[in-house]
């Protein structure tokens, strides 16, 4: 397109643009729908300017305005400001749409201009033993109540048995939260325990990649108990935890779950995610190695995996020299 067609696009007309080459690009759809997230959001707080007419002080004063005032909706209710990382993917999402604009239309891109905002990883701390006994004994009972004659008594949760499969499950495999919610019945070989995490947006898997991951016998026990209360319990394709009315559940329902058995139990910064930090620094811990942990994790690189094995102090370097079959077979 010629400068001067191109001089009187608008930033909505803009986006649609960039978004449909995204969708051409053939990400997925997740990924498009988080950049539309983002760029509508900023195009809402900056009016409606031509694309060739955005600034870089636009764009800082934008990133300025997610930092200081902005209030995300959320569905606890809090206003919590948005976390350095959030405002980096802010970030990563405009340099994306300004080089794509500038790529297609010679645009002058002003992120060029503007440097990523810091972002330290935050080192999360594993459940301990003693909080995972804890929150499994929040699944069992509700709080201690007392009537008007001062009576204590505590009540059994109706969904007791649902909610502890979902703890020593997300444990010992290390879903994510869209991949645990994505599970049906038939993913899961209650003999073997070994658990199918579908490939694309259907299994909820990061990058749409598929793989295996495996249940302990404690996690198919709880699975099991469950599963047999459930009267649609032998339909491979029925959904694997469900809410009211046999709905899947998903990811808001699941971490509402999860932050209420914290609070009963009294234990902090619980959240789903949390039990992934666990298992990996738990079976790294426990003599697993990295590569294999790769793998039931889902990355596509060692990157994340180093940084679990940094947390628990295992020397990735010693842990390839052991693994090397070079020279383990002395070629």
């Amino acid at each position: 397109m010629n400068q001067n067609s191109s001089g009187s696009i608008t930033l909505q007309q803009a986006i649609s643009g960039f978004l449909q080459a995204k969708e051409a690009e053939a990400l997925r759809p997740r990924t498009i729908e988080s950049y539309r997230h983002e760029l509508e959001r900023w195009a809402q707080q900056l009016g409606t300017p031509l694309a060739s007419q955005v600034t870089a002080q636009d764009v800082r004063a934008y990133l300025v305005y997610l930092r200081t005032d902005y209030k995300p909706r959320r569905f606890n209710g809090q206003t919590n400001p948005l976390s350095p990382k959030t405002l980096r993917n802010a970030y990563i999402t405009l340099a994306s749409y300004f080089h794509w604009l500038n790529v297609e239309f010679g645009i002058a891109n002003p992120m060029t201009q503007i440097p990523a905002p810091k972002y330290q990883v935050v080192e999360t701390e594993p459940f301990t033993q003693r909080e995972v006994e804890t929150l499994l004994q929040a699944c069992q009972f509700k709080r201690e109540a007392e009537t008007r004659d001062r009576c204590r008594f505590v009540q059994h949760r109706p969904t007791a048995l649902r909610d502890r499969a979902i703890v020593l499950v997300l444990l010992d495999t290390g879903l994510r939260a869209s991949e645990l919610c994505a599970l049906d019945l038939g993913d899961l070989d209650q003999r073997t325990g070994k658990v199918v995490v579908k490939a694309g947006d259907e299994g909820g898997a990061k990058g749409g990649k598929g793989r295996l991951v495996y249940l302990g016998k404690a996690a198919r026990r709880a699975v099991w108990r469950y599963v047999v209360t459930r009267e649609d319990g032998n339909d491979p394709l029925a959904p694997l935890f469900t809410v009211r009315f046999g709905r899947r559940m998903n990811k808001n329902a699941l971490l509402q779950l999860i932050q209420g058995l914290g609070a009963a139990a009294q234990v902090k910064d619980c959240y789903p995610h949390r039990f992934r930090h666990t298992f990996a620094i738990t079976y790294l811990r426990s003599g697993g190695d990295i590569f294999t942990l790769q793998k039931l994790l889902g990355h596509s690189s060692l990157d994340m995996v180093k940084h679990y094995a940094k947390v628990a102090q295992i020397d990735v370097e010693q842990a390839h020299r052991r693994a090397s079959p070079a020279d383990n077979w002395r070629l």
